[in-house]
């Protein structure tokens, strides 16, 4: 295979013909192997607001409110502005190419087939791995419901295999180093206790699993499985009862504030409320989501464009206020738990609201995994209709229309793990996937349209970035010189040799990072490029560099997977080693 095979091209009339969906565009009839189309503006805008309103609201908030104080509301509209370039370079793809395959297909048009197999890689990973913990974190949240109301849950059953065999090992070697148990974490504690009691499979084995984050994701497999129509179904009345649950929190929220919490606002610097990033980036992750059921909708090219920003934008609102609410009612430093909603409100004695907002956050979280588990089968039917999956992956089912083996195939690639493991690292992990895809659609709009001139039905306005790229960076680096002197001196240092090695590896992301940006400002100059998905790019591009260089470890290795199974299988197999010369570009 020659190397410039793994650059070439799909043409645009290429990809609009590839779905069978599109035998009936305008209609909801589909053909023997479509899928049916149902979704409306409504819908999508509801699909958005499912995946973005979940765990972020419900558990990460509150680590990052106390990591960077009040001013994490301003890390929200940050990383709000960084998604609507994303958004909106999304929205021209979708406009452009109304099919499957959300990121996976607009890199295959823009940059290639091997960027392709990375982006729709690297989106398994972020939708599975995101599914994972919200898995995880639904099971917390239904336990805890559940003791509750009287109904205790062996607590064998409700830890994964994984955490339970690690804490219970790690206090096992404390007690064997003559250290006193008061030495290891409650957690560790806790999981010694359930390997303990849990009942003796064989050996050394217990019966220890997470058996509520398994059965959530069968029920929503299930669901999936049935029809994109009842899903969009119970999809839109878990948006409104969370959305309303929202609107109580705040409601009620509002007249304890105490304006007094607010100071200082941002307590431990820029440093500290850059600390939240990934928590507060994992609580965006899933507006692209969107964009994978291009094929289910009535009016693609119309409405897909119109619900990622509707959902954007009402998610960013919500985000912002219940940032301050929470800050305003305790005190920043009492913050770090993992249901800071129903602690704020136990804090100053309101523990009915409490109670809704427990109940409130398992069909949060439901309905999260509801629009991944919608999401990941669609990505990998397209990729399985272009050659680089086995063909099973694009059998659609002949009653309900949904692709049927990705589907069920999803749900033991989110079920299993979450039975089994825990989610250190992985709201990392999947930022990092997710900054990643939309780092690629920025700059597949400087490919296909870096001057705006395309006749997209949606376009990124184009504001000429010749010498805008260049200017905005030199503020910012003024603004970075003057507000967190410290880290750029330390970032010098490191530079220069000071800590070794070890210090230097977390810097490489970074150094390469402003490298970067000197080279697009260049080409920014000399093509004059569109200013909003260069600012897209550089932005996911910085936030990449925060995830810490053990992530970047762990999603190279996740990249070295996929590229040995497209490299065994994928470029043998590529539709466009048949297609015409007139469909690839």
């Amino acid at each position: 295979m020659r190397p410039s095979a793994l650059f070439r091209r799909k043409s645009l009339s290429a990809l609009l013909q590839n779905p069978p969906a599109d035998e009936d565009l305008h209609g909801s009839h589909p053909g023997e192997h479509g899928l049916e189309r149902h979704l409306t503006v409504r819908d999508l805008t509801a699909l958005g607001i499912a995946a973005v309103i979940g765990a972020g609201i419900f558990s990460t908030i509150g680590n990052a409110s106390h990591d960077g104080g009040p001013a994490v509301s301003l890390l929200f509209v940050f990383t709000a502005v960084a998604c609507a370039f994303s958004a909106l370079c999304y929205a021209q793809f979708a406009a452009t190419i109304p099919v499957s395959g959300s990121a996976y297909t607009y890199a295959y048009a823009s940059f290639g087939e091997l960027a392709a197999w990375i982006i729709g890689w690297a989106l398994i990973m972020e939708y599975a791995v995101g599914n994972i913990v919200v898995a995880i974190s639904w099971s917390d949240y239904f336990t805890g419901l559940m003791d509750g109301i009287g109904v205790h849950i062996p607590a064998y059953l409700t830890m994964g295999t994984q955490s339970a065999y690690a804490g219970y090992h790690a206090v096992l070697d404390l007690m064997m180093g003559g250290k006193p148990l008061t030495s290891a974490t409650p957690a560790q504690l806790e999981a010694y206790k359930v390997w303990n009691t849990a009942p003796v499979l064989f050996g050394d084995a217990r019966l220890v699993c997470d058996l509520p984050a398994f059965c959530i994701t069968v029920l929503v497999t299930a669901l999936v499985y049935i029809g994109i129509k009842e899903s969009k179904t119970a999809s839109n009345l878990l948006v409104l009862l969370k959305l309303t649950v929202v609107a109580v929190v705040i409601g009620v929220g509002v007249f304890y504030v105490k304006t007094a919490n607010w100071t200082p606002f941002a307590p431990n610097g820029i440093g500290g409320v850059l600390k939240g990033v990934s928590a507060v980036f994992f609580a965006y992750i899933g507006f692209d989501a969107i964009s994978t059921t291009a094929e289910e909708c009535k009016n693609p090219q119309r409405d897909l464009p119109r619900a990622m920003i509707y959902a954007l934008v009402i998610c960013t609102v919500l985000y912002v206020i219940i940032t301050l609410v929470l800050t305003g009612m305790v005190s920043y430093t009492e913050l770090g738990v993992g249901d800071p909603l129903s602690f704020v409100f136990k804090k100053v004695g309101v523990d009915w609201l409490a109670g809704v907002v427990a109940v409130s956050a398992v069909f949060a979280m439901t309905s999260v995994l509801l629009v991944f588990q919608i999401g990941q089968p669609r990505i990998w039917l397209t990729m399985s209709r272009d050659g680089l999956l086995p063909k099973v992956f694009a059998r659609v089912h002949p009653r309900f229309h949904t692709p049927s083996f990705s589907t069920i195939v999803t749900g033991l690639f989110v079920g299993i793990p979450a039975l089994l493991l825990n989610m250190d690292l992985v709201i990392d992990l999947t930022s990092i996937g997710t900054l990643f895809a939309f780092a690629l659609v920025c700059g597949g709009i400087l490919i296909i349209d870096p001057r705006g001139t395309s006749n997209a039905r949606f376009k990124v306005p184009y504001v000429n970035g010749q010498f805008l790229v260049a200017l905005i960076l030199i503020v910012i680096g003024g603004l970075v010189l003057s507000y967190n002197r410290f880290a750029v001196n330390e970032f010098w240092r490191t530079m220069a040799g000071e800590g070794g090695y070890d210090q230097f590896r977390h810097e490489i992301p970074m150094t390469v990072f402003l490298l970067f940006c000197v080279g697009l400002s260049v080409i920014s100059y000399l093509r004059r490029l569109s200013l909003l998905p260069v600012l897209g790019l550089l932005t996911n591009l910085y936030l990449m560099t925060q995830l810490g260089i053990s992530n970047w470890m762990l999603f190279g290795g996740w990249l070295i997977i996929g590229l040995a199974l497209y490299f065994s299988y994928g470029i043998k197999n590529s539709k466009l080693n048949q297609e015409p010369a007139s469909a690839v570009v």
